[in-house]
Parts: C-alpha cells; sequence; structure tokens
C-alpha cells in the first residue's frame, strides 16, 4: 500500500508562512521609493541559467522567498514605485493583495451563482458600482476579465453577434490608427480579419476623425460589405488623445452600428468634474473597456467590460451542460459563467468590492483629480524646457512631446527624444517611455500611479532638465565637429 501524501500544514505552520511572506511582502513596499526604477532587465545569461527541471523533492519557504525578493523581483520595472511614469502606470494597492489571499484561500467557486451566490453578489454590487460610475444604464451588465484586451475581445464579440450573426465575412470594423494594438488581435480573435479592420488615420489631436470615419463607412457599404462596429478611444497609448466621443456615437447611433469605448486608460476619469466634459459621450457606447489596475490603481489582471444592454453580452456567452445545476437561478441575479467564456474561474470581483469598501468611492475620486493636477504641472514644466516642443497636451494625465534645435532634422530629433528618454530613466528615480506616432517618434509622461507626488514631479524636472542639457552639448559639439571637418575639407 503506497503512502498517503498530505499536503495539509498545521495552522502554526501556516501562521509561520503567512508572516513570513507579508514580511517580505510589506518590507518590499516600504521600501519601494528608494528601490531602482529600472531593474536589471538586460538578463538574458541570468535567465538561461535558471532553467531547471522541476524538483522531486520539496523546499523550505524562506530560500524560496530569498530567491523571489533577491534574485528575481528586482529583474524588472519597478512599476509599483513612486517614479513609475512609463506606459500606463497602476500601482497595486495593498487591500487588493488582501482580497486574493483570501479569495484563493477560502478557494470558493464563483462560476455559477448557484455555487456561491453571496459571493456572487458581491462581485454583481461591484460591477454596478462601475456602472454607477459611468453612467451607463440599470440593463447594463459587466464582466471582470484579466485586462483590457479580453474585455474588447468580448465587446466586439458581442458586436458580432448582435450585427453580423453566422456571416461574419462582410462585417467592417473601424478605429483609429492610434487604437491599442489588442483592438486587431481582439477583432481576429472574434473571426473579423485584418483585411475588415480600417484603422482610421488619426487627425492632429491624434484623434479619430469624424468625417473620415464616416466616409469610410459609407465606402464599404457602397462596395456592398457590412460596417458593424466602432471602437473609440477614451486616452490612446501613445499620446492620451480621447476621441470625440459624443461625436463617434451620433455617427453610430445613425448608421445602426455599435460602439464600443476603449477606456482602459482613460474612463475613470469620468469620477473628476473637470475632465467629465472631455469625455462626453462616454456614456452612450454600447459597451465600455475599464481597467481598475490603472485608473483604480488595483493591482494587473483586473479589467472589466461593461455593456449597455446586458442581455446582448449574455446572448453572446450563454450556454448549459448536463452536468450543470438544472434548476436555473432567478433572473435577477447575475451569472458570471452566463455573461463571460470561463466557468472555471477565481474570484476577481472581490479585489474591487473589498478596495472600494475600505477606501470609499471619494478617495478615488480624489487620487484621480490628484494625477490630473500633477499631470498639468508636470505639462506646463516640461514644456518650459529648451528644445522641447509638445506634440499632445494632457487631455486627461499623458503628454507627449519631442526634442528639436535649429537645423534639427527629423531623424536627429526622433534620436534625441529617444536618448531623453533613456537618459531620464537611466538615473534611476523615474521611468518614462515613448511612442511612435505619425511618423516620429514622441516623448512621453504619463502620471497615474497611486504613489506618485509633488516629489515625484520634482524629480522628473531635474533628471530631465540634466539629460535634456547633455543632449544639447552633445549636439551643438557634434554640428561644431561638422563644421570645423567641412572648413578643414576646403
Amino acid at each position: 500500500m503506497t503512502e498517503r501524501p498530505d499536503l495539509e500544514f498545521t495552522a502554526a505552520q501556516m501562521h509561520a508562512m503567512v508572516d513570513a511572506v507579508a514580511g517580505r511582502c510589506i518590507d518590499h513596499i516600504v521600501n519601494l521609493p528608494p528601490q531602482p526604477i529600472l531593474g536589471d532587465v538586460g538578463a538574458e545569461d541570468f535567465c538561461r541559467r535558471m532553467r531547471e527541471d522541476a524538483p522531486e523533492q520539496g523546499s523550505p519557504l524562506e530560500p524560496l522567498l530569498d530567491q523571489l525578493f533577491r534574485d528575481y523581483v528586482p529583474r524588472s520595472f519597478t512599476t509599483p514605485g513612486p517614479g513609475y511614469l512609463a506606459y500606463i502606470p497602476g500601482g497595486g494597492v495593498f487591500p487588493a493583495a488582501l482580497a486574493d489571499f483570501i479569495a484563493d484561500a477560502t478557494n470558493r467557486y464563483t462560476g455559477i451563482w448557484q455555487a456561491a451566490p453571496a459571493l456572487v453578489q458581491l462581485e454583481a454590487n461591484a460591477l454596478d458600482w462601475l456602472r454607477d460610475w459611468m453612467g451607463f444604464p440599470p440593463t447594463s451588465r459587466g464582466l471582470f476579465t484579466t485586462g483590457g484586451s479580453m474585455a474588447t475581445f468580448n465587446a466586439i464579440l458581442c458586436a458580432r453577434e448582435r450585427h453580423l450573426g453566422p456571416d461574419l465575412r462582410p462585417g467592417v470594423l473601424y478605429t483609429s490608427d492610434q487604437a491599442h494594438h489588442s483592438v486587431l488581435k481582439a477583432a481576429k480573435l472574434a473571426g473579423i480579419m485584418p483585411d475588415r479592420v480600417r484603422a482610421i488615420p488619426c487627425d492632429d489631436a491624434y484623434r479619430l476623425p469624424v468625417a473620415g470615419l464616416g466616409d469610410a463607412i459609407a465606402r464599404d457599404r457602397a462596395a456592398g460589405l457590412v460596417p458593424f462596429c466602432v471602437v473609440s478611444t477614451a486616452g490612446t497609448t501613445n499620446t492620451g488623445a480621447v476621441d470625440p466621443l459624443a461625436a463617434i456615437a451620433d455617427l453610430t447611433a445613425s448608421e445602426g452600428l455599435w460602439h464600443h469605448v476603449d477606456g482602459a486608460y482613460g474612463a475613470f476619469f469620468q469620477l473628476c468634474d473637470d475632465t467629465k466634459p472631455i469625455l462626453r459621450g462616454l456614456s452612450r457606447a454600447d459597451s465600455l473597456t475599464l481597467d481598475p489596475h490603472k485608473g483604480m490603481f488595483l493591482p494587473y489582471g483586473t479589467g472589466a467590460l461593461l455593456v449597455r444592454d446586458g442581455a446582448a453580452l449574455r446572448a453572446a456567452h450563454e450556454a448549459t451542460a448536463g452536468y450543470l445545476p438544472a434548476m436555473p437561478h432567478p433572473e435577477e441575479f447575475y451569472d458570471p459563467s452566463q455573461h463571460g467564456p470561463d466557468l472555471s474561474r477565481g474570484f476577481p470581483g472581490l479585489r474591487v468590492w473589498l478596495t472600494v469598501k475600505m477606501y470609499g468611492a471619494a478617495v478615488f475620486r480624489a487620487a484621480v483629480a490628484e494625477k490630473r493636477a500633477l499631470a498639468l504641472e508636470a505639462f506646463r514644466r516640461v514644456a518650459a524646457l529648451p528644445g522641447i516642443v509638445i506634440d499632445a497636451p494632457p487631455d486627461l494625465s499623458l503628454f507627449a512631446f519631442h526634442v528639436t534645435w535649429p537645423g534639427a532634422t527629423l531623424s536627429d530629433e526622433d534620436v534625441a527624444t529617444r536618448a531623453l528618454m533613456d537618459r531620464t530613466t537611466r538615473r534611476g528615480r523615474i521611468m518614462v517611455s515613448g511612442a511612435a506616432a505619425r511618423g516620429r517618434y514622441l516623448g512621453r509622461v504619463c502620471v497615474l500611479n497611486f504613489r506618485t507626488h509633488t516629489a515625484e514631479i520634482d524629480a522628473l524636472l531635474e533628471d530631465m532638465g540634466a539629460a535634456l542639457a547633455d543632449i544639447r552639448e552633445e549636439s551643438a559639439a557634434g554640428l561644431e565637429s561638422q563644421g570645423e571637418s567641412r572648413e578643414a575639407a576646403r
């Protein structure tokens, strides 16, 4: 008879392990400010040495924690750090970590309502809070996802089912050439091939032009195709631009198209009085992508979708099987498996529910407003630096710019702007990133980390100013050297 394996731990052992893990995590959070903002991510050889077979015997926890916190975690971007102004920051508030621990430790099944009705109701409450904040009607239903990409996929699936049915090939989807790359991926996953996705060239403000959109729809109708969906953006990743949502809503309503808004970055600015007008029209969307791991500062892996007509979301996902409960639950109650693709799932809504319950909505409104104010301050101060040209002022909390000087070519400017981003980051306190848009390379600053405050904006200006001075000095020396070479050649 084989020995019975014992996977249980005693209460004392579990207390000790929880204390050890919590201690490491809290020390990590407390010591975030002085940590290098850019870890050793050039770690190819190190990663090759990490490869190993599965161990036959187990190991104590402490040595594993040593490896994680000493060797592995530092080899990454310090995304939760206050100086992280690159890409679209998040942060990872601590109550969400507690929620994940509770969800994993209790391990209750929330895929169907009948299995955990009270827990599923907590998730439904959290979705309703998002619905109300975004101004969607009570008929809306939602879904927590791993991020904006899966939210957008499910939205396009709803649009496809509503407007195309089984005949997918004639269907055409429209978006901006500044849209997140997940739109094209989501369309392909939903059966809309790349040749049926129209990336409309943006206008001078990096926004989706309504006139160009209308012309594209008319051309496709004339060609016998079936326009069915427009994906607009409430805060693009490249420049932070907000598309003219209200005008697009007018157009899609008149044309009978589904309007999906990608609000992964910007939708939570709907909470602020001074940015809500910039997002006018957002609440009219047929569906909306949200990323609580951005605008609510939750950990990565927290996305959400809202669909105005909840029946459309259910119609796209509703299914049953012989092994599922035979008695349907009351229609008034939310069932995750009937509104999304997953049957086996974790408990993602607990992150949002516990965090909002502990902080309260007012704290989120204040925090988002602070990020907006910090971004405006950073924008004014960066714009005042010599040689900086602002390409996209902040609609929300992201702005874009490039470096120039008399006689500089576009190639010169691109090289200098890349150098500015790299040198600012390599000073170790602030991480910034750039993007290619409309044929040039742009530097970017995005303020959305809940730990970012005035001190980090000061550090940004100090480090960027110093890096810019070095670049300008080197450029001047290079021009002088070129002049001397030309003179010597005469």
